[in-house]
């Protein structure tokens, strides 16, 4: 995975955030978006089983939930929603098919792009240094050094598991301009997600319990079953005409906007990798990973992007603390050219510290079984 640019974080322009809506221990805070272009419309498709062709003869099976499918017109036209088709009473579809995908993204037709929401960013994420050793250092090894980290996974959880998010998602009230939300479990931002039309978002409001997220997110759910409300509080002893009010109806949406940049501070602050995964007429797919500190949030997501900047499309995913010690690992070994006495020197360890770290972050089987065996 090359990047192609590097920014101080996830830019939110062009939206606002709404109060925040409690519920147990899930909040979610609206985004809302001013100016709506009209030009791309996003739609879902759903239960469908893929055979994924990778290439080089390789690919891999997988039943989706659902995929996103992006319309959009060059010439700035306003377009409708598609996918749905009006059908009689006792009309009968097969209620998935099965087919087979060249790529994560790929157009359908000239102005039609299929992808996989989340897919496309944790694809990225696998394929860090996915190659392996490329030194055939004695400590490697022969699978490490022929077949790299292959296969290469990761548990998650789907919306569904997260505790209160399915009652939420179905009593919170949906904004006229809303087009996105943050969701939060515990106050832990679970996923940041944005589309370029309110009328997409209403269709894809409850898209979200389709979606995977992180095991820590999960167990915060569990532990969590309610979280401090931030309602908007006007002291009414100091109001005394409409100017008063105005000016604490302000504070108050200064105190919210404060606080939601508060919690979002992982997403938004912290240095963010892109690349740019596939052209769309004026738009790009893009992912991106954040920055890779053990003892921070970081965040992996896939965004579309105009291109004047205006952000059309987003979806994140939060990194476990696991997560995010495997690819800083995988990070400092590549960038040592997988020698494992120099990257230790730069992480501050010894040499067998880093090998118990590689062995417990799952990477054990990288290394020759008589080095294992020699820690024990």
């Amino acid at each position: 995975m090359k990047f192609d640019e590097t920014t101080p974080g996830v830019a939110l322009d062009g939206l606002r955030p709404a109060p925040a809506q409690q519920w147990g221990g899930v909040r979610l805070i609206p985004l809302l978006r001013d100016q709506v272009h009209g030009d791309l419309r996003l739609c879902e498709r759903k239960n469908t089983a893929h055979i994924v062709d990778v290439g080089n003869g390789t690919a891999y099976c997988s039943f989706m939930p659902h995929a996103f499918i992006l319309d959009w017109n060059a010439e700035g036209q306003a377009l409708a929603a598609h996918g749905a088709q009006l059908r009689t009473k006792d009309s009968r579809t097969p209620p998935r098919q099965t087919t087979v995908l060249h790529r994560m993204a790929k157009r359908e037709d000239r102005n039609t792009l299929r992808f996989v929401p989340l897919h496309l960013a944790m694809e990225g994420y696998l394929s860090l240094h996915f190659g392996g050793p490329d030194v055939a250092w004695t400590e490697y090894s022969r699978e490490a050094l022929s077949r790299g980290l292959s296969p290469r996974s990761e548990r998650s959880v789907p919306g569904l598991w997260l505790a209160g998010l399915a009652d939420a998602l179905r009593v919170f009230e949906i904004h006229e301009g809303q087009v996105g939300v943050l969701v939060f479990v515990a106050d832990a931002l679970a996923s940041a997600f944005v589309v370029p039309h309110p009328e997409d978002y209403r269709a894809l409001h409850r898209s979200l319990l389709a979606d995977f997220y992180g095991e820590l997110l999960f167990q915060y759910g569990l532990l969590h079953d309610a979280v401090q409300s931030i309602d908007l509080r006007i002291d009414g002893a100091r109001v005394h005409d409409l100017a008063d009010l105005r000016a604490a109806v302000q504070a108050g949406r200064d105190e919210w906007h404060a606080h939601t940049a508060l919690l979002t501070t992982g997403l938004l602050e912290r240095s963010t990798h892109w690349q740019t995964v596939h052209r769309a007429g004026p738009f790009r797919l893009r992912r991106f990973i954040g920055e890779l500190q053990p003892d921070r949030e970081s965040h992996i997501g896939e965004a579309i992007v105009r291109a004047d900047g205006t952000l059309e499309y987003l979806k994140t995913y939060r990194l476990s603390a696991a997560q995010i010690r495997r690819a800083y690992l995988l990070q400092h070994l590549a960038a040592h050219e997988w020698h494992l006495a120099r990257t230790a020197e730069a992480l501050g360890d010894t040499y067998e510290g880093l090998l118990v770290r590689l062995r417990n972050a799952g990477f054990g089987h990288l290394l020759k079984p008589h080095i294992l065996r020699d820690l024990r």
